[in-house]
């Protein structure tokens, strides 16, 4: 099981540093205003989240399921640190999807939003990693 532990632990730095970097991209992306650095920029996101988020957030997902059916199931209900992070997860995961729609809107030439925005939404992967890092190391409660 420690192999399946350090895979996931490897899995999820991968995600995360997608999740940090695409909508840091999204900041320049807003920002941008020639055609070449428009589709420069969607050719990046569209990498990024194909190649490496999505399979890096799948491939955790999976493992982290791995790992909670074999070490924690019997004893799940009482932990509440558990309940917590997996839910943290589900935020994660609802973030990733949001990305992907952002992703979209940029792809349409769509996009709502200003770079300010983006550089306030880049933040909230942060916040969910301490969380996250505090819950399983500390386990608090």
């Amino acid at each position: 099981m420690l192999w399946v532990k350090a895979f996931h632990v490897i899995f999820m730095v991968t995600w995360f540093a997608a999740l940090f970097y695409l909508p840091r991209l999204f900041v320049y992306h807003a920002s941008s205003s020639d055609e070449i650095s428009n589709k420069r920029f969607k050719v990046m996101e569209s990498k990024l989240f194909y190649g490496i988020m999505t399979p890096g957030a799948i491939i955790t997902a999976v493992l982290g399921l791995w790992l909670l059916f074999d070490y924690a199931w019997q004893a799940y209900s009482s932990m509440l640190w558990l309940h917590i992070k997996l839910a943290l997860v589900v935020l994660l995961i609802i973030y990733h999807l949001y990305c992907w729609k952002l992703l979209k809107l940029f792809r349409d030439d769509k996009n709502p939003y200003s770079h300010v925005f983006y550089r306030w939404f880049n933040e909230i992967p942060v916040f969910m990693l301490i969380g996250i890092i505090i819950l399983v190391i500390v386990k608090p409660i």
